[in-house]
């Protein structure tokens, strides 16, 4: 069971939107912001953080989320901590074990993708 007092974190979840302008064809991205929620933001440990280098992963980081029914997580989605400044990129996505209906963990990493 997910201890609430572990999500201290306020998040928004924002998806990438892409629109083409009409007279010159030029793609342009933007973020709309989808839901904010609370949220636990961990290093990853050790073990974690050598398996990460090991496969030549960016993953830095892990946030854990409750469960949400109206969004599947994928790299179209990013998260954006307001109080640090910081985006998050999504790099994965896990479901809790017991029933994968509690909460998420969610291997990320820092900054902005260059095709963002």
């Amino acid at each position: 069971m997910l201890n609430a007092g572990r999500l201290r974190h306020r998040l928004v979840i924002q998806r990438r939107v892409e629109t083409q302008n009409s007279s010159t064809g030029y793609m342009t991205v933007t973020w709309q912001d989808v839901a904010t929620v609370w949220a636990a933001i961990e290093p990853l440990s050790v073990k974690e953080l050598l398996s990460a280098q090991i496969e030549d992963s960016k993953i830095t980081s892990k946030v854990i989320i409750r469960y949400r029914s109206d969004i599947a997580l994928d790299n179209t989605y990013r998260l954006y901590h307001a109080h640090k400044n910081t985006y998050y990129n999504i790099e994965g996505f896990l479901t809790d074990k017991e029933s994968g209906l509690e909460y998420w963990t969610i291997p990320v990493s820092s900054g902005i993708r260059k095709d963002n």
